[in-house]
């Protein structure tokens, strides 16, 4: 009856226009088209402030506060790391959706399922390399973060439970990317997470530990129960509890303000909810429209990223009977794998962890000092500096550049074609390999090739003379490279390395290894061939 009442009052057209008003103010949760088109144009709200009304009703909103101080809106205050944060796990959860469409999490599927994803899923491995840039970044973005509030001294009171919530978020994080490590089921994973682990035995008494592992694992060794376990972690009860404590840590942060500066303050007080209403900018529209416009740009070049420089690696499949020559951990746990090699497992990877994340936990107690200014701070700020570059050095003594060396035979082969990951050999590419015998001690064989296969023959050369010079069991060394065609599209590399020892006695080592045209390393890109050249130099330096 309204309705009709209304085309009669109104006629057909103004009715209308009244209608979708309507429907437009009730999705917008107050704002009506004239207000939209007000802060379209940037002008001032009217007042009262239609657009207070959001925050109150609007799901979305309803976690955000209605106006900053302008002193936090600054790019240079927080670097909006909180705001990437928490994109970030949603950017996530959207793409790991969306992968576990052509997801089994069982040995016999894990694997085919994947290379069926990069291989005949459309955009396929676009959306991985999408969903694993996206974890790595999330972990470094969230430890930033956390790095972030420590230096400005965000941690004090009133804001201890923040932080507390802040490094539960941050121990969440690394383990919802670890988990998700195994679930490639290739070498590259499988070792990693057998690894880490079997640091579960250490914890003591022995039955417990044991049993730690046992749980973790699903089995004495990983396998189905393991893959199935680290997959529910995964996708359903790490993402659950990082969300619980995601609005819990937001709650406490609109509860009590984002901190000012700390030289706009005075020692010992917290104004941040004491916003001068000269000093306000409000949530709409100029933070949201800033807010919006830095994650298009970051999810823009998160995009361009993927397409032209990052590759998500994909090893061969897990082989239980075969572990890979210079196994690593993740990287953002490169320094438990630097501890292990000076400690033993239970003070690397028990006893320092559980100090450190208690430690991280009690800073806001254990630090009485009541100012936020760096000036006052210089104990704190120096301990934090020398904690990070601790970090620093273990993550690189947990690399396999630092203590772990094979046999020189091994290694230079291990250099130019690695068993896991991409070598100078995939690099190069496949229709860089020429078909024959080539000799490290011979020049003329590398001089007749094109750049890219001479340039891999020199590192290869570079490589056996440099244990040559520091080896004294490696002497009179040259090796061969032996290139032929064993099926159309598919070309075998066999190396050979021919030495002396100290003794005169002669040594011989052989490794075969086969090459497709269709691999799925890079060979498009000259960047990347550049890097792993340098790091080769690195290695085996002139």
């Amino acid at each position: 009856m309204s309705v009709m009442q209304d085309i009669r009052e109104k006629g057909v057209i103004g009715a209308t226009a009244a209608a979708l008003e309507d429907v437009f103010t009730r999705v917008t949760a107050g704002i009506s088209p004239g207000e939209f088109r007000k802060m379209l144009r940037g002008e001032p709200a009217g007042r009262p402030n239609p657009r207070l009304k959001p925050h109150s009703e609007a799901f979305l909103l309803h976690i955000k506060p209605t106006y900053y101080h302008e002193s936090v809106t600054k790019w240079n205050h927080t670097f909006r790391l909180g705001l990437l944060s928490t994109y970030l796990f949603f950017f996530e959860l959207i793409t790991g959706l969306l992968l576990m469409i052509w997801y089994a999490p069982s040995p016999e599927r894990a694997y085919v399922d994947m290379i069926r994803l990069l291989s005949n899923v459309p955009f396929g491995q676009f959306l991985r390399d999408l969903h694993r840039l996206g974890a790595e970044a999330m972990v470094a973005i969230v430890t930033l973060h956390m790095v972030r509030t420590y230096l400005t001294g965000s941690y004090k009171a009133p804001r201890q439970f923040t932080w507390f919530t802040g490094v539960i978020l941050l121990v969440l994080t690394l383990f919802l990317s670890f988990s998700g490590y195994l679930l490639p089921w290739d070498q590259l994973a499988f070792w990693a997470v057998t690894i880490g682990t079997s640091m579960a035995e250490a914890v003591p008494p022995a039955v417990v530990g044991e049993t730690v592992n046992l749980l973790a694992r699903g089995a004495p060794e990983i396998g189905a129960n393991g893959l199935l376990r680290f997959y529910l972690l995964h996708v359903i009860f790490l993402p659950l509890l990082l969300i619980l404590f995601f609005f819990v840590h937001y709650y406490k942060v609109v509860h009590f303000g984002i901190s000012l500066p700390a030289d706009e303050e005075e020692v010992g007080e917290d104004t941040a909810n004491r916003v001068p209403a000269d000093k306000r900018v409000y949530f709409l529209p100029d933070v949201l429209v800033d807010e919006l416009s830095f994650l298009t740009a970051f999810t823009t070049l998160s995009i361009f990223l993927t397409v032209f420089f990052f590759q998500a690696p994909l090893e061969n499949i897990a082989n239980p009977q075969s572990t890979p020559l210079h196994t690593v951990a993740p990287w953002y746990f490169y320094w438990l794998q630097g501890l292990l090699k000076v400690a033993d497992k239970f003070i690397a990877g028990v006893l320092v962890p559980g100090v450190l994340l208690v430690l991280l936990m009690a800073i806001p107690y254990l630090d009485m000092n009541p100012s936020r200014r760096a000036r006052d701070r210089r104990v704190a700020i120096v301990s934090g500096i020398v904690a990070g570059v601790l970090m620093i050095i273990l993550s690189w003594m947990g690399t396999p550049e630092y203590a772990v060396k094979g046999a020189p035979s091994v290694e230079v082969v291990q250099e130019i074609m690695p068993e896991e990951g991409a070598g100078l050999i995939h690099e190069v590419g496949y229709a860089h390999l020429p078909l024959g015998v080539f000799r490290t001690d011979m020049e003329y064989a590398i001089e007749q090739e094109d750049e890219h296969f001479a340039e891999l023959m020199h590192h290869f050369r570079d490589g056996v003379r440099y244990y040559e010079e520091t080896d004294p069991d490696f002497n009179a060394a040259y090796a061969v490279l032996n290139i032929t065609q064993d099926q159309p599209g598919l070309k075998r590399l066999r190396w050979e390395v021919y030495w002396y020892n100290a003794e005169g006695i002669p040594g011989y080592f052989e490794r075969k290894f086969w090459l497709h045209e269709d691999s799925l390393y890079w060979e498009e890109y000259g960047w990347k061939r550049e890097f792993v050249k340098y790091l080769s130099d690195l290695r085996f330096p002139n």
